[in-house]
C-alpha cells in the first residue's frame, strides 16, 4: 500500500507515488507509470545531491517538452533544489542574464539547448541522455525531509514590457496551489489524461496543470515533438486520450485557423483552463471540439485573482477576491465603475481604467529573486499591483485591459489596448491584433494596430473601413490610424504577443502599412516611402521630432 499523500511539499507529493502503477506520463509512444517516474526522479535526485555544492542549490533546466523535464522537476523537488525554468527562445548577453541573475549552479540540458548556450560564460552543464545524468535507476527516494517554504522555481515573467523578471515559488505554495486547483475545479481524477501543449517553464503549465495531476495522480502527455503545434494538437489529443490541456489565448487562435473537419468534435476532451482568449475564440473552439473552456484571471506571482462566475456579463473577467479592485495609478484611489451605453461601448474608459491591485495580495506573493526594486514596485503601499489594467462595473465585475505599458492618449483622451484588441479580433480573417500608441506629429498617441491573417486571408482595406464604422462599441478615439499586416506576430516562448519591437519599428518596417493620411479621414491607403518621409517632416515641423526618438 503506498504511503499516505504529504501535502505540505511536492517532494512529498512525489514520493507518495511509489507503488502508483496506474500511467503518469504519456510522450509519443512511451508511457510510464507513476512509479516509473518517482524512479526516475529519485535518480536525478542522487545526482544532483552528489554534484551540490556551496551556494543557492539552483539548477538551470534549458529542455523542451520532454519527458526528462519532468524526472529533472521531480529530482530536484526530492533533492531539495530550485529549478531555474530557462527560456529557449532567449540568446546571447539576455540569456546570460538569466543564468548569471539566478544563481544557477548547474545546467542540464540537451544537444539542442549546448547550441543555445554556445558563445556564453554558463554554469557547468550536465548533458541529459548520458549515463551520468540518468543515474541509478534502483536509487533510493531521498528521506530527508523538505521543509515547505525552501524555494523549488524560479519562474521567468514573460519579459513583453521589460526585463524578465525571476517569480519565486516554495515547495508548499505550489503543494498548496495543487490542492486549490483541484479543488475548485473538480476535474482531476486517475482516470484524467492532462495534455501539456504549454512550454514546462512556464507557470501555467506547472501550476494549473502539472501538480494538480501529481497531486491527484491523473496522467500527464506531453505534445509530440516536444513543442506546441496546432496541426498536432488534435491527434495528440486522441493519440493519449487527453481529457484536459490548459492554453493562452494565441494558442486557441493557431488551434482554430487550422482546417475544420467535421469529425472534430470526435474526440475525449472534456475541459480546457487558460487565460487571454477572445470570447469569440472561446465560443468557437467549444462548438467545434465539443470541449468546455474556463478562462481565468492569475499569474505566477499569486498576488491576485478573479474568477469566472455563472451569468457574468460578455467579456469579462469574472468577480475578484476579496480585497481587488481598480486602483488609479498616481494616486491610488479606486475608480469609478465604468459605465457602458446600450452598445456596450464604455462611456467613461479615462476615469474608469486603472490598475487591478489587491491590498490583501501581498501576503501570497512570495517575491522575485534577487530584485528588490520590482518587488517594491509590486508591493507599494503594502498592496499588491498587478501590473494589469482593467476597469469593474458596477455589479462588481471586472474586465481586462491590457498591461500597464498599454496606455494610449488620443485627443486628451486615455484608453487602453485590450478593449481595441478584442474589437479587431471580429475583423475575419484575424487570427491574432495588438494594439499600442505610437507618436503623434502634433501630441500624444495615434493608435497603431498590428493584425496577423490567417493562411490565406487577404487585407481589404475597404472592407475594414466598414468594419470599423459598425462596431458600435468602438469608442471614437479608439479606431486606427495606421494598421500593419504582419506575416508573423513576435511572441514569448508563451504565445503572449510582444508589443515593444512592435512600438520600436512603428511604421518604419518591410511589411505593409495601411494608414489613414488624413488624420480625422475614414479612408486607409497603403503607406509608400514617400508617405514615411512626408510625415516624418510632419514631426520636424512640429518640433515633435524626439518623440521618434523615445
Amino acid at each position: 500500500m503506498r504511503a499516505a499523500v504529504d501535502q505540505t511539499t511536492v517532494a512529498g507529493l512525489i514520493a507518495a507515488r511509489r507503488g502508483d502503477t496506474t500511467a503518469g506520463l504519456r510522450f509519443e509512444d512511451q508511457v510510464w507509470s507513476w512509479d516509473d517516474v518517482v524512479r526516475e526522479s529519485a535518480a536525478r535526485a542522487n545526482v544532483l545531491l552528489d554534484r551540490r555544492r556551496p551556494g543557492p542549490f539552483h539548477i538551470g533546466v534549458l529542455l523542451d517538452n520532454s519527458p526528462e523535464y519532468l524526472f529533472w522537476l521531480g529530482g530536484a523537488a526530492l533533492a531539495g533544489a530550485a529549478v531555474v525554468g530557462i527560456n529557449p527562445t532567449r540568446r546571447g548577453a539576455e540569456l546570460e542574464r538569466d543564468i548569471g541573475h539566478t544563481d544557477c549552479q548547474l545546467i542540464v540540458t540537451d544537444e539542442a539547448g549546448l547550441d543555445i548556450l554556445g558563445g556564453i560564460d554558463v554554469a557547468p552543464t550536465l548533458l541529459v541522455g548520458t549515463e551520468e545524468t540518468e543515474g541509478d535507476a534502483d536509487a533510493p527516494v531521498p528521506e530527508d525531509p523538505v521543509d515547505p517554504s525552501e524555494l523549488f522555481l524560479l519562474l521567468f515573467t514573460s519579459g513583453t514590457t521589460g526585463a524578465p523578471k525571476a517569480v519565486k515559488c516554495s515547495q508548499g505554495r505550489l503543494a498548496r496551489i495543487a490542492e486549490s486547483v483541484i479543488e475548485q475545479r473538480q476535474y482531476f481524477g486517475v482516470d484524467d489524461t492532462c495534455y501539456c501543449p504549454m512550454p514546462l517553464f512556464h507557470g501555467n503549465a506547472l501550476m494549473a496543470l502539472w501538480a494538480p495531476a501529481l497531486r491527484a495522480g491523473a496522467c500527464v502527455a506531453l505534445p509530440t515533438g516536444r513543442k506546441f503545434s496546432a496541426s498536432r494538437f488534435l491527434a495528440d489529443v486522441r493519440k493519449h486520450g487527453a481529457t484536459y490541456f490548459t492554453y493562452v489565448g494565441k494558442a486557441l487562435t493557431y488551434i482554430l485557423a487550422t482546417p475544420e473537419e467535421p469529425d472534430d468534435a470526435d474526440n475525449p476532451l472534456v475541459r480546457g483552463f487558460g487565460n487571454e482568449a477572445s470570447e469569440l475564440d472561446v465560443e468557437r473552439f467549444q462548438r467545434r471540439f465539443g470541449c468546455r473552456l474556463v478562462e481565468g484571471y492569475g499569474m505566477s506571482e499569486g498576488g491576485a485573482t478573479v474568477a469566472r462566475v455563472p451569468d457574468m456579463p460578455k467579456g469579462s473577467l469574472g468577480v475578484a477576491a476579496e480585497g481587488t479592485m481598480i486602483a488609479n495609478q498616481e494616486t491610488g484611489e479606486e475608480c469609478p465603475p465604468a459605465r457602458f451605453d446600450e452598445h456596450g461601448r464604455l462611456l467613461n474608459a479615462d476615469a474608469a481604467t486603472g490598475e487591478i491591485v489587491n491590498k490583501l495580495g501581498a501576503a501570497g506573493f512570495e517575491g522575485y529573486y534577487n530584485n528588490p526594486e520590482a518587488e517594491a514596485e509590486r508591493l507599494r503601499n503594502g498592496w499588491y499591483w498587478t501590473g494589469d489594467l482593467g476597469y469593474r462595473d458596477e455589479a462588481g465585475f471586472f474586465y481586462f485591459a491590457g498591461r500597464s505599458a498599454d496606455w494610449l492618449r488620443v485627443d486628451g483622451e486615455n484608453f487602453a489596448a485590450a478593449p481595441v484588441e478584442r474589437i479587431l479580433m471580429r475583423f475575419p480573417g484575424v487570427v491574432q491584433a495588438g494594439v499600442y500608441p505610437v507618436p503623434d506629429e502634433l501630441a500624444g498617441d495615434q493608435v497603431m494596430a498590428s493584425i496577423e491573417l490567417a493562411p490565406g486571408a487577404a487585407f481589404d482595406a475597404d472592407a475594414f473601413e466598414g468594419f470599423l464604422a459598425d462596431q458600435p462599441d468602438l469608442g471614437t478615439k479608439w479606431s486606427p490610424r495606421f494598421v500593419r499586416i504582419a506575416a508573423e506576430l513576435p511572441l514569448t516562448a508563451s504565445n503572449k504577443l510582444m508589443k515593444k519591437p512592435l512600438r520600436d519599428e512603428r511604421w518604419q518596417c518591410d511589411e505593409p502599412v495601411w494608414w489613414r493620411a488624413d488624420r480625422r479621414g475614414t479612408t486607409f491607403t497603403l503607406m509608400t516611402d514617400d508617405d514615411r518621409a512626408a510625415l516624418h517632416a510632419e514631426f520636424r515641423a512640429h518640433g515633435r521630432e524626439g518623440a521618434l526618438q523615445q
